[in-house]
């Protein structure tokens, strides 16, 4: 008997859970090593199967200073982590990146930026005319992002070709400052540490090195249901939101969950305020684009990203909707009505059982994101970073939240009452026995 009451949790005391790491040095180091080495290998296996420079040029980077990291970790053991971080973010982020910027070694993406920048400060607006397509045969004339992505193309327009003012750069430092506040918010623990872990990881340093144009909207995106965590701060919410909405269609979504969310929630006021603010921060952004040439922002937003114009996106992955889309006519249009389908489910179940939780719509638009990113005529598996770096911010921001207060000062917490000298009476013998049954069932 006494054995087993000494095994039971004390009443109303909850069981950590195995996964509650406040912080990253909470981690066993042998799952660190893990995976450090891991990330080496998809960095050496990347290096050796690609065609493209850029990401050759990374992967030898990154599997060098991935598994440096995991000696790191494996050699110190109370600084350990912190060197593997160091590490991990110069060699596989803030090197390869300065080097390919200096060399001007960039995905595509990172070309139509500047493109766009440019015709943006020389016509008014970053997208070509209906003339300059049709004469296209170049998939990369054409600019599928929404006009606040342009601005981060805009130091090399207005101060000239360098490393310093490579859009990558920007995307970089936007990441870092808003993934770290949407942690900061949401009440994760070792902010400064979990944000370079994320960010060093393969996920984030791979896409931020070669020129993806999707991190600085999945930060924008965490921010935005961050500020809706505890008490919401819709206008705020609705500022981050609207700031991704703006950039690109990918986020969407999240407007739409997270209204959903406020709906059912905190009511329709709130939703209405988070709602009006980031339509306004959408409408001031690209309204005056489209006024401008709303022809070339549906060609070149719309119909080029579903495939609807005579050059094709060069997105390809073996993913369903592309593999379909590839078949002819008629596999495209069943792509797009697979699509449209995903959409709808997408659309009622938040209709017939919308999310009451951060954490809830936050997995709802994972799922939303996946299933169009599978589904899409046009798809790359660097699109997958969206839902990735979502459950990333989310788990993060919720062992922060589990995580147990600190213990107070125990000089200053009253002392507890001394135990009875004589022997305890009736009352007291039935609570002791009814404590330990309580125990043993």
């Amino acid at each position: 008997m006494s054995m087993l009451t000494l095994r039971q949790a004390p009443p109303g005391c909850p069981v950590p859970r195995r996964l509650d790491w406040p912080s990253p040095t909470a981690i066993p180091r042998p799952l660190l090593t893990v995976a450090f080495a891991g990330s080496a290998a998809f960095a050496v296996a990347l290096a050796m199967v690609t065609v493209w420079q850029a990401h050759r040029l990374w992967g030898i980077f990154a599997g060098c200073s991935y598994l440096l990291a995991a000696m790191a970790v494996l050699v110190w053991k109370s600084r350990g982590l912190d060197v593997a971080l160091v590490i991990s973010v110069a060699g596989a982020l803030a090197a390869p990146m300065w080097l390919m910027a200096v060399h001007r070694l960039q995905q595509p993406e990172v070309q139509v930026i500047d493109h766009s920048a440019a015709m943006l400060v020389q016509r008014g607006t970053p997208y070509p005319g209906p003339a300059m397509i049709a004469a296209a045969h170049n998939p990369n004339i054409f600019d599928p992002y929404l006009p606040a992505l342009t601005a981060f193309g805009m130091p090399r327009v207005l101060l000239g070709f360098s490393a310093a003012t490579d859009p990558r750069i920007w995307f970089g430092a936007g990441f870092v400052v808003v993934f770290a506040a949407a942690l900061a918010v949401a009440g994760a623990r070792d902010v400064v540490r979990w944000t370079a872990l994320v960010t060093a990881s393969p996920l984030i340093a791979f896409s931020l090195a070669v020129g993806g144009t999707d991190v600085p909207v999945l930060a924008c995106l965490c921010l935005g249901f961050a500020l809706l965590w505890r008490r919401p701060r819709t206008v705020l919410a609705g500022l981050a939101l609207g700031a991704a909405a703006a950039m690109k269609a990918t986020a969407w979504p999240a407007l739409l969950v997270a209204a959903v969310l406020l709906v059912a929630r905190d009511g329709r006021r709130a939703a209405g305020s988070m709602a009006a603010t980031a339509l306004v921060i959408v409408a001031a952004v690209v309204g005056p684009v489209a006024a401008l040439g709303p022809r070339s922002l549906v060609q070149n937003t719309i119909a080029f990203p579903l495939g609807l114009t005579h050059v094709k996106s060069n997105a390809v992955s073996p993913l369903p909707g592309r593999l379909l889309a590839e078949t002819g006519y008629t596999g495209h249009l069943i792509a797009v009505a697979l699509l449209a389908l995903a959409g709808l489910a997408v659309i009622a179940s938040l209709a017939f059982r919308p999310p009451r939780s951060v954490r809830a719509a936050t997995w709802r638009l994972i799922i939303a994101l996946t299933a169009m990113f599978v589904l899409a005529p046009a798809t790359r598996f660097g699109y997958f970073v969206y839902p990735l770096g979502l459950f990333a911010w989310l788990e993060v921001s919720r062992m922060g939240q589990a995580a147990p207060a600190a213990p107070a000062d125990p000089a200053a917490a009253p002392a507890e009452p001394a135990e009875p000298r004589g022997p305890p009476g009736p009352g007291v013998a039935r609570s002791a026995n009814s404590a330990r049954q309580e125990a043993y069932q």
